[in-house]
């Protein structure tokens, strides 16, 4: 009997080779080379693991195409279409990741009580039964004739039911259940899940048929399956929440049809997620009052102003060497700040034990919450509470000057319409920031002048 044959590849870059190495050569990762029996092959020479689920396309010219037709659709839920670029596109690929039990089947399903109303919609579960998913369906108020549910993990008895059903939206729960059987491997491995992908790409490409796929992480936070999976789709949604929050933000982490700074905030209630359309208020509330160590800001989410609370602590150490922690703001650039507050604001937090949280699951990655996470960790230091109707908005250099952020007038209404009264920005040589009825702006040149300003030191 002829030895099976097997070929080697990194599960980050998806790139081939020859025997097992350390070091992907192509992508420079280490210990990412994994070896995956390698698919039969048919008399074509085509993997028999991908199978055309399409009848055969002719090349078009770009000058005959026609795109009059309007080829985006809304999903029923605004904040998922906010996060597709402004709805689902016809034909498109899309990803939706996230950790168990944080709500992405349930988002799925909610979609579908819209969907169905105009499109012929298949839901295929590996996960629960069809009778699994009427009581939830049930549950979240779910109907429509429009509907259909399949509880199955074989990729060709799928295929054969869209190729029956001819359903306009396919969704395909989950990805790591599903597996080809001309591959020997199991269900979820890297060969399986990267061939029943490549499979569904054919279908949605072929056919023009909108295929969502939902996919589990790792305990790296990544969708489980090789990385290249990512570059196969469309979209890649990754769904994230805190375990004892009812909070739930979507976010792109690519693509292909709009912007990925876009975020959909949910809530997750006992008749489903609902959307949160100010999720400044919901952030922000619950904020303690008269208590040192926090300072709110404005940040921009794709086109989107939203205020999010920064919480810092600093205590004395009992270590040689003083202890960081940061969740939800970069490391680097909380330990930069704590450098530059040092150095320039001259408080010794050199000494001390410094944690930083940005509330409700947010992840800060812009500069203009500088200054606020510089306020929330002076005030921490000095015991000194921030005034709760104060809010910070400013990039930090490391002289300790204060930088011009974009979009500094729509912060700003952002601010004044959630109720502050006071708000800090850097000074401007030029143009000054619009006034705000009943906002009162500072201006600082400096983290020196800010802490004066917000703490009175």
């Amino acid at each position: 009997m002829a030895k099976a044959k097997t070929i080697f590849y990194c599960t980050e870059c998806g790139s081939e080779t020859p025997k097992w190495a350390g070091k992907c050569m192509a992508c420079g990762a280490w210990n990412t080379i994994v070896e995956q029996e390698a698919a039969p092959k048919t008399k074509s020479g085509r993997s028999s693991g991908v199978r055309s689920a399409f009848h055969s396309v002719k090349a078009a010219a770009l000058t005959d195409i026609d795109t009059a037709e309007e080829i985006r659709f809304g999903t029923g839920m605004g904040e998922l279409d906010r996060v597709l670029g402004g709805g689902a596109v016809k034909g498109s690929l899309v990803l939706v990741g996230g950790a168990p039990g944080v709500g992405k089947s349930t988002l799925m399903l909610q979609i579908c009580g819209s969907l169905c109303k105009k499109n012929r919609v298949l839901y295929v579960s590996g996960e629960e039964s069809v009778r699994q998913l009427k009581l939830r369906a049930q549950r979240l108020g779910v109907e429509g004739g429009n509907l259909l549910v399949l509880s199955e993990t074989a990729l060709e008895d799928v295929l054969q039911s869209v190729s029956e059903e001819e359903p306009d939206i396919l969704i395909v729960d989950s990805i790591q259940t599903l597996y080809n059987g001309a591959l020997d491997s199991p269900p979820g491995s890297i060969g399986q899940v990267k061939d029943c992908t490549m499979a569904l790409m054919q279908l949605a490409k072929g056919r023009s048929v909108t295929v969502f796929v939902i996919g589990h992480v790792n305990k790296e936070g990544s969708i489980a399956g090789p990385k290249v999976l990512e570059h196969m789709v469309d979209c890649v949604l990754y769904f994230e929440g805190e375990q004892h929050s009812t909070c739930r933000i979507l976010r792109a982490a690519k693509n292909r049809f709009g912007a990925t700074n876009e975020i959909g905030v949910f809530e997750m209630l006992d008749a489903g997620l609902e959307e949160v359309e100010n999720p400044s208020r919901m952030l922000l509330s619950g904020r303690p009052d008269g208590a040192p160590g926090t300072c709110v800001t404005c940040v921009m989410e794709g086109v989107r102003p939203v205020l999010a609370e920064i919480q810092a602590l600093l205590a004395p150490t009992s270590y040689g060497n003083a202890r960081r922690s940061s969740n939800g703001f970069d490391f680097g650039r909380a330990a930069m700040l704590l450098a530059v507050l040092e150095k320039r604001g001259g408080l010794k937090v050199s000494a001390c034990d410094a944690y930083m949280n940005i509330i409700g699951g947010l992840t800060l990655d812009e500069p203009a919450a500088d200054l606020a996470a510089v306020l929330a960790l002076a005030s921490s230091y000095l015991d000194r509470p921030v005034a709760a109707d104060l809010a910070a908005i400013g990039e930090v250099g490391l002289t300790g000057e204060l930088r011009a952020v974009n979009n500094l007038d729509q912060r700003l209404s952002e601010v004044c319409r959630l109720g502050f009264k006071t708000c800090i920005v850097p000074l401007r040589r030029g143009k000054k920031p619009a006034p705000q009825e009943g906002l009162r702006v500072i201006e600082a040149a400096n983290i020196g002048e800010a802490i004066r300003a917000a703490l009175g030191k």
